[in-house]
């Protein structure tokens, strides 16, 4: 067998550069872009590797460490999970910066490969820079931390390490059962260590992901309680998304007349004026949807892991009888709540079930209730979105603007605050795939980074992010990154001076405002508070922006973003005391004893939609 000597980091970057993936029949490069902050512990190694393989995968700076890892989650995402994003960093406070961002990976089920500079694997050099030491085990170091949210972590203490670590890493990302993020510690004395390879390490390989087949007492249990159901109702959540199942799930409802309900992850599979599309599910969804769930008695869940803010808490299913079966290619979320699980992929699973269906329907009576609850929705989403010359737009008028301008193929980006819900329950979806809702992990500051990386890999479509002014203070330097790399995004600033959503939720609760709207906070100042001048903000970083001033100049000023030749930003100032809302109820935890009446009577209110809550099964 022949064999290369390589360093560590050589071979690292050839293997990965030699992994290929076959997507609708086109062979493709698995890793497509490398997001990068270069330090003392990825430098001198691992740059030079990535600097000499760009033609493969391009190596794209950030300019905060969690910030890229999010666009590669982004990136990822865009992709269907189908390719891959790298983000490398260095030791230390580079390394801990990217932990958020494989929280979000490892709860949205995106695939992400984190490369981490690490300490000396001699410990000759110890206590190096920027080294945290543990007197009582001295090999930990800041990368155990990535042990809680990641599906694959290793340290290369060993150049041939890597021909165990790196396809099992690869298997990881690209299981659709266990994808997330994988994470590789590389020591800084490591990386530089050369060992002989087999030279049939580094043969290209080509990936595909597996489908997981349904097993026939499965289906047929599934078929049997279809047929028993009055009704039905499907739940389409991301898998059906991830799995290419669009088509198919469509077909299966028209031909059997089940009404779907989505969640967020799963939003726009059906057009808005699809007449079996019930609308959004869940605490941000939609009456039509939460009502079909209070009556069905059947629920089929494809794709989804049924999070509280889809479930409602678990308190949107009503009948005391309903059968919840589960179609999910992970086990974990497929037994959920007892369900009648069918541990395969969707797509797979929804054609076989549907010809064992045969010409079965559901009742008229349950699909025009369906269509009834939903032109009752629609009409309150047109009313909130409707156009009005008023002194401070909603978050729901935006929306709506943005919702009637955009073309097929762009993408908008949201994470955090109050536009997941104002856009989960207002959008009205003309084309599929049409939205970015991070709402698993929720996290701030997603945004602008996602937008980035969805540009990168959406590159002939616009990337619209619409987000807060609480999350673009939090992280918004990937403006600068877009400029620089040349990724143009449009960005939607909603300043509604501060952290509303949280306020609205704290005063909801009986609670006093604090600490949430600027004007709540603890100050020693003696002026005026300032607002941050966000146009000016982004002009700094090499964007265009402009302050819009009235909702009727929104138009004009969103097709002046879309012509710019660089990332554009537009400022809206919100109406913070405007909320969409919808008929569910979502467990937040509020104190049992309190002094304050105000907090009792929140908390007795709450109590009461509790009654509806299932209790595990």
């Amino acid at each position: 067998m022949g064999t290369l000597r390589l360093t560590t980091a050589q071979a690292l970057v050839r293997y990965l550069a030699a992994q290929q993936i076959e997507i609708d029949g086109e062979v493709e490069s698995l890793f497509g872009c490398a997001f990068a902050i270069f330090g003392h512990g990825n430098v001198t190694c691992l740059g030079q590797q990535l600097y000499e393989n760009q033609s493969v995968f391009p190596t794209w700076r950030g300019q905060n460490e969690q910030s890229m890892a999010l666009a590669a989650v982004a990136y990822a995402r865009a992709h269907k999970r189908r390719r891959i994003g790298i983000a490398t960093s260095s030791v230390g406070p580079g390394a801990a910066n990217m932990v958020t961002a494989a929280g979000v990976a490892h709860t949205n089920r995106l695939p992400l490969l984190l490369l981490c500079g690490d300490t000396f694997q001699s410990r000759l050099p110890d206590p190096v820079l920027q080294q945290t030491e543990h007197f009582a085990n001295p090999s930990l170091t800041v990368n155990d931390a990535f042990k809680s949210v990641t599906r694959f972590w290793d340290r290369i203490n060993a150049p041939s390490q890597l021909t165990v670590a790196l396809p099992q890493a690869i298997a990881t990302m690209l299981d659709p059962a266990d994808c997330g993020p994988a994470m590789i510690a590389l020591p800084q004395d490591v990386q530089g260590q050369a060992w002989d390879f087999p030279e049939s390490f580094f043969e290209p390989k080509v990936h595909r992901i597996r489908r997981p087949q349904p097993e026939e007492v499965d289906l047929d249990a599934a078929v049997e309680a279809l047929k028993t159901a009055k009704k039905p109702l499907i739940i389409a959540g991301g898998g059906v998304f991830y799995s290419g199942a669009r088509d198919a799930l469509i077909s299966f409802a028209e031909k059997h007349q089940i009404p779907v309900v989505e969640t967020i992850a799963g939003r726009t599979l059906l057009p808005d004026d699809h007449p079996l599309n019930c609308g959004p599910i869940g605490a941000t969804g939609s009456d039509s949807a939460n009502h079909m769930c209070n009556d069905a008695d059947l629920v089929l869940a494809i794709g989804t892991r049924l999070q509280d803010f889809t479930t409602g808490s678990w308190t949107l299913f009503r009948d005391p009888g309903m059968k919840l079966i589960s179609i999910n290619a992970a086990r974990f979320d497929a037994n959920k709540h007892m369900a009648q699980s069918i541990i395969a992929d969707a797509k797979d699973t929804i054609e076989p079930l549907d010809a064992k269906l045969g010409d079965w329907t559901t009742d008229a009576a349950w699909v025009e209730k369906g269509k009834a609850e939903k032109a009752a929705w629609t009409n309150i989403v047109n009313g909130r979105t409707a156009f009005a010359e008023t002194t401070l737009p909603s978050y729901a008028q935006v929306v709506g603007k943005v919702n009637g301008l955009i073309n097929e193929g762009d993408r908008v980006i949201t994470a955090a605050g109050g536009l997941p819900a104002e856009i989960n329950m207002n959008w009205q979806a003309t084309y599929p795939y049409s939205l970015d809702v991070e709402f698993g992990f929720s996290c701030m500051g997603y945004e602008v980074a996602a937008g980035w990386g969805n540009k990168i890999a959406r590159p002939d479509h616009e990337s619209i992010v619409m987000v807060g002014d609480g999350s673009y203070l939090m992280m918004n330097s990937d403006i600068y990154s877009s400029v620089l790399t040349g990724h143009k995004m449009i960005v939607v600033v909603c300043d509604n001076g501060g952290f509303a959503v949280i306020r609205k939720l704290q005063t909801n609760t009986g609670n006093t405002a604090f600490n949430n709207q600027l004007e709540d906070c603890t100050t020693e100042r003696d002026y005026d508070l300032p607002r941050v001048d966000f146009v000016s903000h982004a002009k700094g970083l090499g964007a265009h922006a402009e302050k819009v001033s009235s909702l009727g100049d929104f138009d004009a000023a969103f097709e002046r973003a879309k012509a710019a030749d660089r990332t554009y930003v537009l400022v809206v100032d919100i109406d913070d005391t405007k909320w969409s809302s919808c008929d569910a109820w979502w467990e937040v935890g509020l104190s049992e004893v309190s002094d304050d009446p105000n907090i009792i009577e929140a908390r007795d209110n709450w109590e009461q939609g509790r009654v509806n809550q299932r209790r595990g099964v």
